[in-house]
């Protein structure tokens, strides 16, 4: 046992932490478990999620919350920082049996105070769709195993869709169901509709129409997450072989792709306007990419452990002009959105992509993003201008204006943005240091001016340091010309696509799918704390607080700076 003293220290877990907004705190009453509050044995059990949905009824009190614990499934109340937790009456509970919810996602625009459409998905491969309120099960998809018989890993409605969801699973599939539809008695047979480098989708051929509509095929491996752009145009998917593959998913184009450094990938999730992407993984990283330019911009490296979620903060992402309080808006403008991260776009998020996109840029831009681990450590990030923009007149960094023009047209010409003279990069840089984004023969006369831009910048800004690892891997460099496959003559300009064999990650490190680490700047956490016993699996950021969530089962409220309310001590 370590000492009294600097050991003990190091694993004290903390209930209280400041940034510079103030003191977040949390909050003991405001705890959510099962009713004994009796922590979870989750030896070998599905990782605890949790979802909320907002119900609008008229008491001012319409958050609900939904949680899997081992075999489990409750429904509560979600009080916040207003009221202490009442665990003795949960507005709906489930016990499964042979099977373990994986999953849920609650349906925003059809939820009432009387009805509530939450999606479950479990262990086996099935998704239930149930009505927590009425106490209702309507619907049981894939019940015969007969689509897919791997774990569900992520179930989610499409956004601004009453009836369309979308399923993946450990085996690498995806597909999308109508709740009005049937499964069918017989496997189903399907036809090819598109097929890419590293991915295929195929419609359900049948006499009648049945589930699934569509049914994806990505990377290789178990597709462990996927998140909706918030306009629900897009689809960025994370995969197992390490891949954030992002679909265009209505043309059902691949927009862009990024490797991990090492390891798979297990979460993602969108910048609040849309622009950047930020994933976690094995590798202990969060890697933030660029929609726009389908480029790695930094990594972030604090956790000790896998990355188990990301997610940004919409209430401390600001925008400052001649109106510091442009980006709150008013309450009503965006509550679903900011509250749940994935319905559609409004104008308040709009006024944000034209003030990011302006040539003079006026303004000052921090992205706020959270990352939870299997380290049961919490970290805060800022992504901050001198990343965002690195061509800035910052400090000395001068000659590396325009760089990057962010009004650049996301269309296949935008390798063409990146074309400052070459002497612009400072000469110690690697050789092989990026591809640009068109992996063809153009790429060495567009060499990475980004990159030489932020090296050379980058020890200026306080939050960033260059990272030096000793076990660095000093791979050949790599070849400028290796062979990438296209997928459609519209889009294959700025595609970095993988090849179907398994890919070498010797070869993808190196280039613009996988930047070598001296690279991209890296970003060092605001806070790194330990916050729980068992590893993190829950970071959801709501209005007045933080809810954070471990294996054993305890969904935490962390009171935002100025919420905490008097009932707590």
């Amino acid at each position: 046992m370590a000492t009294e003293g600097g050991g003990k220290e190091m694993n004290e877990i903390k209930t209280q932490f400041t940034t510079r907004e103030g003191l977040y705190k949390l909050l003991p009453h405001s705890e959510y478990s099962r009713p004994n509050r009796v922590p979870f044995n989750s030896q070998g059990s599905n990782p605890v999620r949790v979802s909320f949905v907002n119900l609008n009824d008229q008491s001012g009190n319409g958050d609900r919350l939904c949680f899997n614990v081992g075999r489990e499934l409750y429904f509560y109340i979600y009080k916040g920082v207003r009221k202490a937790a009442d665990l003795s009456k949960p507005i709906d509970k489930r016990i499964y049996k042979g099977t373990q919810p994986t999953c849920h996602d609650f349906n925003h625009l059809t939820a009432t105070a009387e009805s509530v459409s939450l999606l479950v998905g479990f262990s086996a491969g099935q998704v239930q769709l149930i009505d927590p309120i009425k106490k209702e099960t309507s619907k049981l998809f894939n019940e015969e195993r007969l689509i897919d018989k791997s774990r569900v890993t992520c179930v989610k409605w499409v956004p601004g869709s009453e009836s369309l969801f979308l399923v993946a699973h450990s085996s690498g599939n995806m597909y999308l169901y109508n709740v009005e539809h049937t499964c069918g008695t017989t496997a189903p047979h399907y036809q090819l509709l598109k097929q890419g480098e590293s991915f295929a989708v195929h419609t359900c051929k049948s006499k009648s129409t049945r589930n699934p509509l569509l049914k994806w095929t990505v990377g290789e491996g178990a597709l462990n997450e996927f998140a909706f752009s918030p306009d629900g145009k897009f689809l960025a998917c994370v995969s197992q072989d390490g891949f954030l593959r992002v679909f265009n998913f209505d043309s059902v184009e691949l927009h862009g792709t990024m490797k991990s450094y090492f390891g798979g990938l297990l979460c993602v999730c969108w910048s609040p306007d849309g622009k950047y992407i930020v994933t976690g993984g094995e590798d202990d990283l969060v890697t933030v990419w660029s929609f726009l330019d389908c480029r790695v911009i930094a990594r972030g490296h604090g956790h000790k452990s896998w990355v188990s979620v990301v997610a940004f903060d919409p209430y401390t992402t600001s925008v400052e002009e001649s109106d510091p309080m442009e980006f709150s808006g008013s309450d009503e403008d965006f509550q679903d959105l900011l509250h749940f991260g994935r319905d559609r776009a409004n104008s308040t998020q709009s006024r944000l992509s034209k003030r990011n996109s302006t040539d003079s840029r006026p303004v000052s831009v921090t992205y706020r993003f959270g990352s939870v681990g299997q380290d049961t450590q919490l970290c805060l990030w800022d992504l901050t201008e001198d990343i965002l923009f690195p061509h800035q007149p910052l400090s000395r960094a001068r000659t590396h204006t325009n760089v990057m023009n962010a009004t650049s047209p996301p269309a296949g010409s935008n390798g063409n943005s990146v074309t400052t003279p070459g002497n612009s990069v400072p000469p110690p840089l690697p050789r092989s240091n990026s591809l640009p984004h068109s992996a063809v023969s153009s790429a060495g006369s567009k060499s990475s001016v980004m990159d030489g831009a932020i090296a050379s910048g980058v020890s200026k800004f306080a939050t960033l340091s260059l990272h030096d690892r000793k076990e660095r891997h000093h791979e050949k460099d790599h070849k400028r010309n290796h062979s990438m496959g296209h997928i459609s003559s519209k889009s294959s300009d700025k595609l970095n696509l993988v090849t179907k064999a398994k890919t070498d990650p010797a070869k993808t490190l190196g280039t613009s799918l996988c930047p070598r680490m001296e690279d991209v700047p890296l970003l060092e956490p605001l806070i790194c704390k330990k916050i729980a016993h068992e590893r993190l699996t829950v970071l959801v950021f709501l209005e007045d607080c933080i809810v954070t969530a471990c294996q054993e089962g305890f969904i935490c409220t962390w009171a935002r700076p100025g919420k905490v309310v008097s009932f707590n001590p």
